[in-house]
This record gives structure tokens, C-alpha cells and sequence, in this order.
């Protein structure tokens, strides 16, 4: 149940689904979906000091089977983006255009593994969000 749960999200198949199923700890383990990030590894190394707020590289200190997982999962959604480009305003556009395809890959995994938490802590199905009229 949790695995179809989970193959809703674009860029999840069946071996990432299964495999955060089998290998991550419950979800209730985290407080909040970046430190279910951060357990995986994807979030940005923190070098902060007098109140200002560095963010480095991406920490790499994590479960590594699931990490690469994520970011091959989202490796191929940046790529069709790139090819077919992404929906009009959106985050990926924006991303896109001044950042380097790997960074926005890898920052994408990182908003996956967040929404993977949160499904595995409501227990609902992904839902798309809605794009903003203006």
C-alpha cells in the first residue's frame, strides 16, 4: 500500500517506491520532511555564523541507496524539462535558467524526498499542485 502510495509522485517508480518502503525508518521519526532530507543526505551543508546563513554543497552524508535513487528519479524529469521545457512560471523554469542542470537536479530530489515524507505521514495519494492564475 505504501509503495503504490508513493509511485503516485512523478519520478517514482516501483524500485524507489519499494525501496524507501523497506528502507526508510517511519516517518513519525522525523519532526519535519528536511530532516528526512537531511537523513538521506540532500540537503545543502550549513556554515553559518553572526546571523547570517551560508548554505554549501549538498551534504552527501546520508542513506546513499535512496539518495541516488531520488536523483535518478529526478534526473529524468529535468531532463524532459529541458527538452520540452518546463510549464510556464513555474519553480523548474525558474531554476532552469540560471542554475546548473545537475544543482536543479538534486535540489529537485531534495523537494522530493520532502513530499515523500509528508505523503508517508498523511497517507493520502500525490496530489499536483495547482498552478497560480495571475
Amino acid at each position: 500500500e505504501v509503495s503504490r502510495r508513493l509511485m503516485t509522485i512523478p519520478g517514482i517508480g516501483p524500485i524507489s517506491a519499494t525501496a524507501i518502503a523497506a528502507l526508510a525508518p517511519p516517518a513519525e521519526t522525523f519532526a519535519k520532511g528536511r530532516d528526512f532530507a537531511a537523513w538521506l543526505g540532500l540537503t545543502p551543508l550549513q556554515r553559518s555564523t553572526g546571523g547570517k546563513q551560508k548554505l554549501g554543497a549538498t551534504s552527501k552524508m546520508g542513506e546513499r541507496t535512496l539518495r541516488r535513487l531520488l536523483i535518478v528519479g529526478r534526473s529524468a524529469v529535468v531532463q524532459q524539462a529541458s527538452k520540452r521545457g518546463a510549464p510556464k512560471g513555474s519553480w523548474l523554469e525558474q531554476m532552469l535558467a540560471g542554475k546548473p542542470r545537475m544543482l536543479v537536479t538534486v535540489a529537485l530530489a531534495n523537494k522530493m524526498a520532502r513530499i515523500v515524507w509528508a505523503l508517508l505521514i498523511k497517507q493520502e495519494n500525490y496530489r499536483a499542485p495547482v498552478a497560480a492564475k495571475a
